[in-house]
């Protein structure tokens, strides 16, 4: 019985460190999108300001590259190195294809954003356990062909299951991020 027990509660505390149960990946396109950030380089230290241990705000990013025909674009921030599995820390669509970045802290007019893996919507930062190796944050921008039709609030899992079959290209950033 107390075999029992605890393997149950350590099958919660998993469940509880990572992302959405089905984990379900962003769907891959042509890496034809240039995605940057003023505020950090491709594979540097995200600066705390973002974090959990800061102001807790989305870093501001630029883009270039969106393919003619684009109806609208998506963002996905996760963080592979979770201890249960990838953990969602973004996910905001509805993003105008006209746009070439958003500003720190900022959500377009007319996007939308889903439920992190912190159990609200809009940005979480990065903010991995004390003691940890510096965890990798990898942020995804996606040319949708077409509106996805979900609604605000829903999550990261219903975003990408929305947007397969809907994805032109695709441009990614990665940073990480330690405590």
């Amino acid at each position: 019985m107390v075999r029992a027990v605890i393997a149950l509660l350590l099958v919660a505390a998993a469940a509880s460190c990572g992302g959405d149960a089905d984990d379900v990946p962003v769907p891959e396109a042509p890496m034809t999108i240039t995605l940057r950030s003023t505020a950090f380089a491709d594979g540097d230290i995200i600066p705390g300001v973002y974090t959990c241990d800061g102001d807790d705000v989305s870093p501001p990013l630029e883009w270039s590259g969106v393919p003619s025909g684009t109806a609208g674009l998506a963002v996905v921030v996760e963080d592979p190195d979770a201890p249960g599995g990838t953990f969602v820390h973004w996910v905001l669509w509805g993003v105008d294809a006209g746009l070439s970045g958003l500003d720190e802290g900022s959500v377009p007019a007319g996007a939308r954003e889903g439920r992190n893996d912190f159990g609200r919507a809009g940005w979480g930062g990065p903010c991995p356990p004390r003691g940890s190796d510096p965890h990798r944050y990898v942020f995804t921008l996606l040319a949708l062909s077409e509106p996805l039709a979900v609604e605000a609030g829903v999550s990261a899992d219903s975003v990408k299951r929305a947007a397969e079959g809907k994805v032109l290209a695709e441009g990614r950033l990665a940073g990480r991020y330690g405590r």
